[in-house]
C-alpha cells in the first residue's frame, strides 16, 4: 500500500495506511457529491461499515471533489450519514491507491488485512456483492485446513 497523504473534511492531512492493512479487510470507496450511484450506495456501505468494523471489515470514504469543494462535500456526507472515516482528494488521487487509471465514480478498492490490493470494482455494486467479494478474498487467503 503506498503511502499516500489526503486531507481528511476538517483539513487535517491523514495517511491512508493508517486506515489499510491493520487486520481487517478495508473496503475503500472513491465517490464524488454529483455522483448519484455514490448518493444511492454510499448510505447502505455506511450501515456495511457498523456491521463489520468492529469484526472484520471497515469502509474508508475517498471523495474525488477536491479540497476546494469541501463543504459540499462534508454536506454531503452529514446528509447520507455517512459513520466511517472519508478523505479528500482528487481523481488522480485514485491511481496513487495502485488502482490504475480513474475510471469513475463510485470505484471500490479492497484491500486486505495485511493491506493488499486484492479486487477493484468501478460502477455500481450491491452490498451483498461487497459482501461476497470480501468473503470469498477472505476465503481464498486463509489456510485451509483438512479434517
Amino acid at each position: 500500500m503506498p503511502d499516500v497523504a489526503l486531507p481528511d473534511v476538517a483539513g487535517k492531512t491523514q495517511h491512508v495506511s493508517d486506515y489499510v492493512g491493520h487486520g481487517q479487510w478495508t473496503v475503500v470507496a472513491v465517490w464524488s457529491v454529483d455522483c448519484p450511484i455514490c448518493r444511492r450506495e454510499l448510505p447502505e456501505l455506511a450501515f456495511f461499515h457498523e456491521d463489520h468494523k468492529k469484526k472484520d471489515a471497515s469502509v474508508l470514504g475517498v471523495s474525488i471533489d477536491s479540497v476546494r469543494q469541501r463543504e459540499r462535500v462534508k454536506a454531503f456526507i452529514a446528509e447520507h450519514g455517512l459513520g466511517f472515516p472519508n478523505l479528500i482528494g482528487e481523481r488522480s488521487d485514485v491511481a496513487r491507491l495502485g488502482a490504475g487509471a480513474f475510471q469513475g465514480t463510485p470505484t471500490y478498492l479492497f484491500f486486505s488485512p495485511t493491506g493488499e490490493l486484492v479486487a477493484q470494482h468501478a460502477g455500481s455494486l450491491a452490498i451483498a456483492d461487497i459482501e461476497r467479494i470480501v468473503g470469498k478474498t477472505r476465503d481464498a487467503q486463509s489456510p485451509r485446513t483438512q479434517h
